[in-house]
């Protein structure tokens, strides 16, 4: 019997997340999924399969049958920037996958140390030309490193930016005054500028922060059209009939807009997109534009 045919779904379903545990891609994927174990009866069961910037699990995913049991979770360095990292990938970013909806995005907020005499994006970029190449910037991975680029090109400034291991590490290089800048993630960065360890320079989004509302956009401070940050988004094999998606699309966008779960996402700094299937392949291709020059201009190579 084809999958179509079958009260779709007759088992447990598996969401693979490119990267190890613990991170905002568990975090997303957990919620929604205990969500649809509630309302389907059936299991999403996690399995982590980090490597390679996200490229082992999404192959794995990519290569599994289109029959709407494997799901695999995508994100802006998985599906946005992993094309112009590795000249090789085992698949095809569009092609191999079938997009369903983004379950969240997290836009960098701009922090910086107390001690950088500038308080705002205008004051930074400022300091930046008088003093090029002088002020560090830290970076945890190549979402943010990426960010840090986005902002040297668009602002037309030059900082020295200083990889870490992780994001967690790169905030606290500049909490410590170790390096002067960095995009952290908004939960995270919060707490340290309400604590007063960091400044708030600018949110990386078109629109300001439900949770720092009186922080201006980088768009709004002088450099219009800066986006910067993370999303998350779920993708299945790219065969996996349109029915069987579009019931994941109303599925997951009905559990998205519930209020406990609006609450909770929210309160984490997430804002919640709800695209179509359509959305989200149009969210992709633009970013695989968007990145592929900051990548070559920056000289920027997988590891």
């Amino acid at each position: 019997m084809s999958a179509t045919a079958q009260p779709y779904p007759a088992k447990p379903i598996r969401m693979i997340i490119p990267f190890g545990p613990g991170g905002p891609s568990d975090l997303l994927a957990r919620t929604v999924g205990q969500k649809l174990t509630e309302a389907w009866g059936q299991p999403l069961l996690i399995d982590n399969r980090g490597g390679a910037n996200g490229v082992v699990g999404s192959e794995l995913a990519a290569k599994s049958a289109p029959d709407g049991y494997t799901l695999v979770m995508a994100t802006n360095g998985t599906h946005g920037i992993n094309a112009s990292l590795y000249p090789k990938l085992p698949y095809d970013t569009v092609k191999d996958f079938a997009p369903i909806t983004r379950l969240g995005q997290s836009p960098y907020l701009l922090i910086a140390h107390p001690s950088l005499p500038a308080r705002t994006v205008k004051e930074l970029i400022q300091l930046a030309r008088s003093r090029p190449g002088e002020i560090t910037f830290s970076s945890g991975g190549s979402v943010s490193q990426l960010a840090a680029e986005l902002f040297k090109k668009t602002a037309k400034v030059n900082f020295t930016v200083v990889p870490y291991k992780g994001n967690a590490q790169a905030v606290t290089a500049v909490m410590s005054g170790e390096v002067s800048l960095v995009f952290g993630g908004i939960a995270q960065s919060t707490q340290l500028v309400k604590a007063g360890r960091v400044r708030a320079l600018g949110y990386a989004s078109l629109q300001r922060s439900s949770v720092l509302p009186e922080v201006p956009t980088v768009a709004e401070s002088g450099l219009p059209g800066f986006e910067a940050g993370a999303w998350y988004g779920l993708l299945a094999p790219g065969a996996t009939p349109r029915p069987i998606v579009e019931r994941l699309n109303s599925e997951v966008v009905r559990i998205l807009r519930l209020p406990d779960i609006q609450q909770k996402l929210r309160g984490e700094g997430y804002e919640l997109p709800t695209d179509t299937p359509e959305q989200f392949a149009a969210v992709i291709r633009a970013e695989l534009t968007k990145w592929a020059p900051i990548v070559r201009d920056a000289g920027i190579k997988a590891e």
